[in-house]
C-alpha cells in the first residue's frame, strides 16, 4: 500500500492503459478520480474491478479539451476526497486516424494537438492549486515521440513530442515547490488503440523485432506509472521514460 492516503486524478482513465493505471494507484491505497469520456460502462467497469481490489474511487465524464469539463473534475474531485491532489496521471489522447499530409485539414490537426497536448495543459493546470509539496505529475508520451510514428501519425508523434518537451518545462517549474513531473512513453503496447490503428502483420513485426519479443501490456505501464508517482522515485523528475521492451533507446 505504498499509496496509502493519496488522492490520484487519471485523465482517461477508464480504458485500456488509463484503466490499468486506475485500479493499479487504487489498489496501492491511493483514492483515484476516474476520467471518461467515450462511454459509462468502461468508467463502471473500472470502478467495479477497483472495487475488488479493494479501493476507492469516483468516476467523471468530461472532454479534457474543454475548460468548463476539466473545471467540473476539479469540483467532483474536491467534493468526494478533499481539497488535495497527489497524483495526476494525464493519459488522455488519440490518434483517431493514420493520414498523409495531402490528407490532413486543420481541422485533424487541431483535433490531435488538442487531445494530446492542451489536454495536458488545461488539466494539470486545473489541478496544480491543490498539489503540495510531494505531489507527482505523470504525462503520456509515445514511442512515436522518438522516432517520428509509423505512417500516417506524424501529428500525432508531433503532438507527444511536444507533451515530452512540456514535461521537462513543468519539472523546472515545478520543481522548486516540492512536485516532481516526468512522462511514460509507451512503445508496442496490447490495447485498443493498436487493434484500431495498426495492422496484424505490422504489430507482428513490431513485436518480433524487440528483444523481448512480444507487446508490452497496460499493466506494466501501469507499474511503471506507479513508481513515479511514489515516494520511490522522490528524485526522478523531468524525465521521458521509455516502455517498450527494448526496441528503441532513448
Amino acid at each position: 500500500m505504498k499509496l496509502k492516503g493519496k488522492i490520484a486524478v487519471v485523465t482517461g482513465g477508464a480504458r485500456d492503459i488509463g484503466r490499468a493505471v486506475s485500479v493499479k494507484l487504487a489498489g496501492e491505497g491511493a483514492k483515484v478520480v476516474v476520467n471518461y469520456f467515450e462511454s459509462e460502462s468502461h468508467a463502471e467497469d473500472t470502478l467495479e474491478e477497483i472495487r475488488k481490489v479493494g479501493g476507492e474511487a469516483i468516476a467523471v465524464y468530461g472532454d479534457m479539451t474543454r475548460q468548463e469539463d476539466v473545471d467540473r473534475m476539479v469540483a467532483r474531485s474536491r467534493e468526494a476526497f478533499g481539497d488535495r491532489v497527489d497524483i495526476l496521471v494525464n493519459v488522455a489522447g488519440g490518434l483517431f486516424a493514420r493520414k498523409s499530409i495531402e490528407e490532413m485539414d486543420e481541422a485533424f490537426f487541431d483535433l490531435l494537438m488538442n487531445v494530446n497536448l492542451k489536454t495536458v495543459f488545461l488539466v494539470t493546470r486545473a489541478f496544480k492549486p491543490l498539489m503540495q509539496e510531494g505531489a507527482s505529475v505523470v504525462n503520456f508520451s509515445s514511442q512515436a515521440a522518438r522516432d517520428g510514428g509509423g505512417p500516417g501519425a506524424s501529428i500525432y508523434a508531433t503532438s507527444k513530442g511536444a507533451v515530452m518537451t512540456y514535461t521537462r518545462a513543468l519539472a523546472k517549474e515545478f520543481g522548486p515547490q516540492g512536485i516532481r513531473v516526468n512522462a511514460v512513453c509507451p512503445g508496442m503496447i496490447a490495447t485498443r488503440f493498436h487493434d484500431d490503428f495498426t495492422k496484424d502483420e505490422v504489430r507482428l513485426k513490431v513485436a518480433g523485432g524487440t528483444p523481448m519479443r512480444r507487446e508490452g501490456r497496460a499493466e506494466e505501464v501501469a507499474d511503471l506509472v506507479t513508481y513515479l508517482a511514489s515516494d520511490a522515485s522522490s528524485f526522478l523528475t523531468g524525465n521521458n521514460i521509455d516502455i517498450n521492451g527494448g526496441l528503441a533507446f532513448s
